[in-house]
């Protein structure tokens, strides 16, 4: 299960509309206890992908870094990833698959004509992405 604090998700959500057409990423940030994430923060990272940034995302390790950085400030960890699907739906395409981690959370939002429509959150389990419950709060 995913919780997410508002402020958190409304970044994300400001960020993917901002970034349309192309797909916009980042890191989430919070807590991982007892079977549950919690996300305190989301880190805005470059999509360092310039090819295809209609359809594909890539983290800098740099990024990556100062993402885990700015998270230890706080006491916190990297929990998770976001992304969006320009004009595609909210689940996980083979991409995502091959790059996915065991252990994180994956946001990922549709993103229709400019505005978010639906966001879902994925987490890998034995090599598949299953559907995660989230709930927000704060």
């Amino acid at each position: 299960m995913l919780r997410i604090k508002n402020s958190a998700l409304r970044k994300i959500i400001a960020q993917a509309e901002r970034d349309y057409p192309y797909e916009t990423c980042g890191l989430l940030l919070g807590k991982f206890e007892e079977g549950v994430r919690t996300v305190f923060g989301a880190y805005e990272t470059p999509n360092a992908n310039p090819e295809r940034k209609h359809d594909r995302y890539e983290i800098e390790p740099k990024d990556y870094i100062q993402a885990e950085k700015k998270a230890k400030e706080f006491g916190l960890d990297i929990v998770g990833v976001y992304h969006s699907h320009p004009d595609h739906p909210d689940r996980p395409s083979q991409f995502d698959l091959e790059r996915a981690f065991e252990g994180f959370s994956y946001i990922i939002l549709s993103v229709g004509k400019g505005k978010v429509v639906s966001y879902k959150s994925w987490e890998l389990i034995e090599g598949e992405f299953r559907q995660e419950e989230v709930l927000t709060f704060g």
